[in-house]
């Protein structure tokens, strides 16, 4: 069973890890997001009870 042969599998998966987390993510998180979040209080919406007709 090749599947259980770590030997070619390991390899790529710690290349694919390094790749990604040394030169991917730092370009990635390097973007300004388009829509920052404000600081603006929410406003809280009253809401009124519904009135149950067999109450």
């Amino acid at each position: 069973m090749p599947q259980l042969n770590p030997n070619p599998w390991f390899l790529i998966m710690l290349t694919s890890w390094l790749t990604f987390s040394l030169i991917i993510q730092p370009k990635l998180m390097a973007f300004t997001p388009t829509n920052p979040p404000s600081n603006k209080a929410s406003t809280a919406t009253k809401t009124t009870p519904w009135t149950w007709p067999w109450t």
